[in-house]
């Protein structure tokens, strides 16, 4: 016979391998779409633009089935946008997936809806972070302050490389890639100075902070292909590693 005692106070996340590759392609896809606006307003070459948006657009295609496939089935995505709730992590993420996607689509032909779709990436690059931190999880909730800062510099520095890998070697774009590579580098140092992570989450910082910050103040075009490449895979393991770190804080936890 089984009784409270017997029901863990803190539960594991369940997620799988498809919630930290949403958390990255969405982050960048919602980055993208920033990178292309501000380009827009600020008279940017027109392909980098297109190339931004086309990144956004495409970005929310293919989260898109990460989500639902987290969810297990198409219908739960549907039921999701039947009523918003903010206290729940997957609501907040179909709700401003729909918005974002929608947008972002529509703003590859059309100025006006970059500029809602930009909006919507703002938060697609942040709303993970907030929400890891808004949890029980002992490891999020004590980096809550840090993470959506910590995710919105990951998405930006994945975006610009993106752009860079591309073929654009725009004075603007590396410098938005530098500040970003700069603010995972000071993240990572308050990370390291409160604890709780392990080896695969520093990997991923050198990875996306002071990797990608070394090659960049080197300037040759060279290094910074190898650190738009860097941030890419500092990025993507930041996310695995965030994700692993909260199952093994719910483990320890429960201990």
């Amino acid at each position: 016979m089984s009784n409270y005692s017997d029901v863990p106070l803190l539960k594991k996340p369940v997620w799988t391998w498809e919630v930290p590759l949403y958390f990255f392609v969405g982050g960048a896809a919602g980055a993208a779409a920033m990178i292309g606006v501000a380009a827009q307003f600020g008279g940017a070459d027109r392909k980098l633009v297109r190339d931004a948006r086309w990144i956004a657009a495409g970005g929310a295609v293919v989260a898109t089935p990460l989500l639902i496939a987290d969810l297990g089935r198409p219908e739960r995505f549907l039921n999701m946008l039947r009523v918003f709730k903010l206290q729940s992590p997957m609501s907040v993420g179909a709700w401003t997936l729909a918005a974002f996607g929608g947008a972002s689509t529509i703003a590859i032909v059309s100025d006006v809806a970059a500029v809602a779709s930009a909006a919507a990436g703002l938060v697609m690059a942040t709303y993970t972070g907030v929400l890891l931190g808004a949890t029980a999880i002992p490891v999020w909730k004590e980096h809550a302050a840090i993470l959506p800062i910590h995710f919105g510099a990951s998405a930006l520095a994945t975006a610009a490389s993106l752009l860079e890998l591309l073929g654009h070697d725009d004075k603007a774009l590396a410098r938005l890639a530098s500040a970003a590579a700069a603010t995972e580098t000071a993240i990572g140092v308050q990370i390291e100075a409160r604890g709780g992570t392990d080896v695969t989450t520093r990997i991923g910082g050198m990875f996306s902070g002071p990797l990608p910050l070394i090659l960049r103040l080197v300037g040759s075009p060279k290094t910074r292909k190898a650190a738009a490449a860097s941030a890419l895979l500092g990025s993507l393991i930041t996310r695995v590693a965030w994700v692993e770190a909260g199952k093994a804080s719910a483990e320890r936890s429960r201990a």
